[in-house]
């Protein structure tokens, strides 16, 4: 039996950055993973993350994953994948099944990191080809380069949901609608907008009642629901769609902590109970990430490392003094991601009303995944009347995320003490139009809008991801924030650089007095 003196059972991104921080204090790191390559869902997330600089903000997930593989190489740890975890025991044991045969190992330390699973929901035709999760979509698209369908319907508006829709589009998949039960946007507001300003619609208060076909989904039909969440008859629509998309919530995959024998809680799935560092109540038995509870990737990064540094600190690897120091550096990394609208605290509330600052949140964005016109002008992002090129940023919630801030060498945007409020354009300074504010805002939510173009044009500068980028002199239509035509538009440019990281920067002609209105542009004949 071969002894480590941590084990990590689960390579995403919580036990890699476990072992990292374990491997890197002198400790001999083994992990397992039942998966043929490790990374978890990092490698699967080609969108930019949120948070700050030291939460790797505005970098993609995918690269953050590659990174922490590059570092878990050079740190040593031993990476064994094709490797089922089939027991784990109070006495620190666990035993893997290995190319059919089963072994035993033995960790002085244990840290879980096995994630979580999609959630699904039972309606009728649920069972057939074509109804799957989103994170299975997200697979076949981002992994493996293949289309889970043609066009799709999403239930759930969760950032998940949100999220895997986004990238159907950019993968070619037309997505029919967005459909969740509950009466508002569950996700970022940012995420919904991008969205809907592509002409996608959200049906909240509704549900999916069933999927149609005999050996694939051919269709699917949602009902409106009532405040029980029971589909209301006589409120049916139908979608002609051939993939439908669950995107409702996740559970957390518990089964060998639960087997060890540590206590356990009911917080949205069965999960351990954990002290602040992630040990559970089995002394040397850690727990980070989904499994302790579900959140983003980048706080099971952070709880990841810590959970590492409380078992590097048990077994003597890292002394009183340096753990105190890393633990509070991290904590407090945690604490950022923890404030805002979105935070543990707020989880599940709907009556929030203002944001951080004392501003009405808005209705529409709730409603219907969009803002209103009339709502737009209440934000701090936001300059309409200016001379010259300029940042409208649409951010309206209390989101940790400020590389926007870090981006601007010229101190047009200004965020303050807490990355989590609420963006301010400085109407003293002076922008250049480079640009790098649109390409870093992970909610692709911020525009550079130029009234003086000439001949009563303006010019909208927006965030780009989708291939082929229009060229130079394309017509077409520029669409609102409801994904309504507004009027036509024609392409002045459309910068790529290595430093946007695959975001374009579109710029389109419009009348100046769409300036405030167009926020993306369609070759494609709406309705």
């Amino acid at each position: 039996m071969k002894r480590y003196d941590l084990i990590v059972i689960g390579a995403g991104p919580a036990g890699l950055s476990a072992a990292i921080q374990g491997a890197n204090s002198g400790m001999n790191v083994a992990v397992f993973d039942e998966n043929a390559k490790p990374g978890g869902q990092l490698f699967k997330q080609i969108h930019k993350f949120f948070g700050s600089k030291e939460h790797q903000a505005k970098t993609r997930g995918f690269r953050i994953g590659q990174k922490l593989l590059a570092d878990a190489e050079k740190a040593g740890v031993e990476v064994f994948l094709n490797s089922v975890v089939m027991g784990l025991y109070e006495n620190k044991e666990i035993m893997v099944m290995q190319q059919d045969k089963v072994f035993h190992y033995k960790g002085d330390t244990i840290l879980v990191a096995t994630g979580a699973r999609e959630n699904m929901i039972p309606f009728e035709g649920w069972t057939l080809p074509g109804v799957m999760g989103a994170g299975a979509a997200q697979t076949m698209m981002n992994l493996h380069g293949v289309q889970p369908g043609s066009r799709v319907l999403m239930v759930g508006s969760g950032n998940v949901g949100l999220v895997v829709s986004y990238q159907l589009l950019q993968a070619g998949v037309q997505v029919a609608a967005i459909v969740d039960a509950a009466p508002r946007v569950g996700g970022y507001g940012v995420h919904a907008s991008k969205l809907t300003r592509t002409g996608i619609p959200f049906y909240l208060s509704h549900t999916v009642v069933k999927a149609e076909g005999t050996d694939h989904v051919t269709g699917a039909v949602i009902a409106q629901v009532d405040e029980k969440f029971r589909p209301i008859p006589g409120t049916e629509k139908h979608f002609d769609v051939d993939t439908v998309c669950m995107a409702v919530g996740l559970s957390p995959m518990s089964q060998l902590l639960q087997m060890s024998g540590c206590e356990t809680t009911d917080k949205g799935g069965t999960v351990p109970v954990v002290n602040s560092c992630g040990e559970t109540t089995l002394s040397g038995i850690f727990a980070a990430g989904d499994v302790a509870g579900i959140e983003e990737a980048s706080s099971a990064m952070i709880t990841g490392r810590l959970a590492g540094a409380a078992a590097a600190n048990k077994l003597g690897f890292l002394s009183d003094e340096d753990f105190v120091e890393v633990s509070a550096q991290m904590k407090n990394s945690l604490r950022q991601l923890h404030e805002g609208t979105f935070s543990p605290q707020n989880k599940g509330r709907t009556d929030l009303t203002l944001t951080d600052e004392g501003i009405a949140l808005s209705d529409s964005l709730f409603k219907y995944g969009y803002l209103s016109d009339g709502e737009i002008g209440r934000y701090p992002g936001v300059t309409e009347k200016k001379v010259g090129i300029h940042p409208v940023i649409e951010c309206t919630q209390n989101i940790p995320c400020n590389p926007c801030q870090d981006a601007c060498r010229f101190g047009c945007i200004t965020i303050g003490k807490s990355i989590t409020n609420l963006p301010i354009v400085n109407g003293e300074a002076k922008c250049v139009g480079c640009g790098m504010c649109v390409a870093s805002c992970s909610g692709q939510a911020i525009f550079l809008v130029d009234d003086d173009y000439g001949d009563g044009q303006a010019t909208v500068t927006m965030p780009y991801e989708f291939l082929p980028y229009p060229e130079a002199g394309a017509k077409g239509v520029a669409l609102g924030r409801d994904g309504k035509a507004v009027c036509e538009a024609e392409v002045v440019s459309c910068r790529v650089s290595p430093a946007m990281d695959h975001t374009a920067l579109l710029t389109i002609k419009v009348p100046k007095e769409m300036s405030m209105k167009a926020r993306f542009f369609s070759q494609e004949v709406t309705k």
